[in-house]
């Protein structure tokens, strides 16, 4: 495996999974949804088994009113739905991973990045120990893989469902794998991942891959594994052009950081490093142009595809890389502060208006429904069964500055 250049795959760096049918009870589903409310039934399903709230953060075609009417059947479900706002969050902190690039090309506009973290703050504050995010194209035929999920994150910071059904991939690797390479990987991603609410500190930055991002710390990837099985509904990555040029700049950027990881190199790396890696990112693009059929029925819109990552490609200096992970550095230590600082609950994992009261606090809407939340089955609780979701009694660190609260 060469030092500079795309590695196929980074199953490498992921602990092997634990034997056991260990599980322990999921406090909440976190979905970032950006479709319609009955792409939510599925979560609202799965929280409804396990018992665990729901938090579905909602723009594009997603509404807080219409998720919990569509939701409302669902008798046993907690959910609170909150419609997230397109000038961002007032109160979160201002990130330079944000601005870094100063609204060029290869800025991502995309709000899952924040929707995920405002999740963060929410599952603090309302102190949920063990959350799950779910993407909204995302199902879990067995309910328990969230719990067994959940077990491990007493000794690592992510938990990845392994996904199936549809490959979890960038357009430049989903080509890659459907002209011929066999070996193109899949890593531990954001749309099945749990979460250890009560003490992570890291964040999702405003970028492609960012959940790759978040599974990082200073020095590397963080203790990290997979369980269960979750599946992606499957989808065209070549029918909008535009995809592959608004991933692209994110994709270097991760495939870059842990091919050095592959290599146990750090993550910080010149200009030098990232212009060699470029220049092998055009070599594999070219590559993969070459090896498509012309004949094949996705040959045109894959070779579309293909140019547009290419043409915004041109437009990446090594500068830009290096310069965004010193931003991404500084952001660590902004978001660690401020999650430091947060109000906590001291009476456990709190229901839809413990939520609601925080939510308020950030001066958000949101709409709820508070169901009778019976579980399923009664796996081992990492904390004392919740008090009344009424009780909202905030414990701080001492001498510590507060976030907004909810009253």
């Amino acid at each position: 495996m060469s030092e500079v250049g795309h590695h196929r795959s980074h199953r490498g760096l992921i602990r092997p999974p634990v034997p056991g049918d260990r599980r322990v009870a999921v406090d909440a589903i976190i979905v970032p949804s950006v479709r319609s409310e009955f792409s939510l039934v599925q979560a609202g399903r799965l929280a409804a088994l396990l018992g665990a709230t729901l938090l579905v953060l909602c723009s594009g075609r997603s509404r807080a009113r219409p998720v919990i009417d569509c939701l409302a059947r669902m008798s046993t479900l907690r959910v609170i739905a909150v419609d997230f706002p397109h000038a961002g969050v007032p109160g979160l902190p201002a990130l330079e991973t944000s601005t870094v690039l100063g609204g060029s090309r290869l800025q991502r506009r995309a709000d899952t990045s924040a929707k995920r973290n405002l999740g963060l703050v929410l599952a603090r504050m309302s102190g949920w120990r063990t959350v799950v995010f779910l993407d909204d194209d995302i199902t879990v035929p067995d309910a328990a893989d969230l719990e067994r999920a959940a077990a491990l994150l007493d000794t690592h910071d992510g938990v990845g469902l392994k996904i199936g059904g549809y490959p979890d991939n960038s357009v430049v690797c989903h080509a890659n794998r459907e002209t011929g390479d066999d070996q193109q990987d899949t890593f531990i991603g954001g749309g099945a991942l749990a979460v250890p609410a009560d003490r992570i500190d890291s964040f999702f930055p405003e970028i492609y891959n960012e959940d790759w991002f978040f599974l990082l710390d200073d020095a590397g990837l963080r203790p990290v594994c997979q369980v269960g099985r979750a599946l992606q509904q499957a989808y065209d990555p070549f029918a909008d052009p535009s995809r592959a040029r608004r991933e692209e700049f994110g994709d270097v950027l991760a495939e870059g950081v842990f091919a050095r990881l592959d290599r146990r190199l750090p993550i910080t790396a010149g200009t030098d490093y990232w212009s060699s890696f470029l220049a092998a990112r055009l070599r594999l693009i070219e590559e993969i142009e070459n090896r498509i059929d012309r004949d094949s029925r996705v040959g045109g819109p894959m070779r579309e595809a293909l140019a547009a990552a290419k043409g915004r490609l041109r437009y990446i200096r090594p500068e830009a890389c290096v310069h965004y992970l010193e931003a991404w550095q500084n952001d660590r230590k902004t978001w660690r502060d401020f999650m430091a600082e947060l109000p906590r609950r001291a009476e456990g994992a709190g229901g839809p208006e413990v939520v609601r009261a925080a939510v308020r606090g950030f001066g958000l809407t949101s709409v709820m429904s508070a169901g009778r939340g019976r579980r399923r089955s009664e796996p081992e609780r990492t904390t004392p069964p919740p008090a009344p979701a009424a009780a909202w009694r905030i414990s701080r660190p001492p001498a510590r500055r507060s976030a907004p609260v909810g009253r």
